[in-house]
């Protein structure tokens, strides 16, 4: 089976056209929901290729086949995390331009900023008295570089 776009996603199905369908799930490192062209294997021991005709990052939740009986739907593996909390805007604005610097890819979380675990980063961290926590956490979408230039 080759998947080539996402038809639908889990969030907009009702309970009971979910409960109608055996589910099954491929779990995707959070790199890989960038890949358009991949190999995967659901829970189930079902190989299917992706290959996704428009450029969209996967998400967890994300259904790729639904027909009247069944569901193939893609879920995040957990990330190592730096769960980062800054006491005020200006260890908010520090840290943000130490991360930027170094092109480190950040999502936010209410007032959390989640970046992958990087012993270079605790170490920042740490040093500026920054709180933060080590945490093994599923996240929705792709850690994604921001395309820029210096010039």
């Amino acid at each position: 089976m080759i998947i080539e776009k996402v038809v639908n996603h889990l969030d907009a199905l009702t309970e009971e056209e979910k409960k109608q369908r055996r589910m099954e799930t491929v779990y995707l490192p959070s790199d890989d929901l960038v890949k358009r062209i991949q190999r995967v294997t659901t829970n189930t021991g079902r190989s299917i290729g992706i290959r996704l005709r428009e450029a969209k990052d996967l998400e967890a939740g994300d259904v790729l086949y639904m027909d009247h009986s069944s569901l193939i739907v893609v879920d995040v593996l957990p990330d190592d995390l730096l769960v980062i909390c800054p006491d005020s805007i200006q260890q908010m604005g520090y840290i943000a331009h130490q991360l930027g610097n170094r092109h480190l890819p950040a999502q936010f979380e209410g007032s959390q900023m989640l970046v992958k675990y990087d012993y270079l980063i605790e170490k920042l961290l740490n040093q500026w008295r920054v709180p933060y926590r080590k945490e093994k956490r599923k996240v929705k979408k792709a850690f994604r570089h921001v395309g820029h230039s210096h010039d």
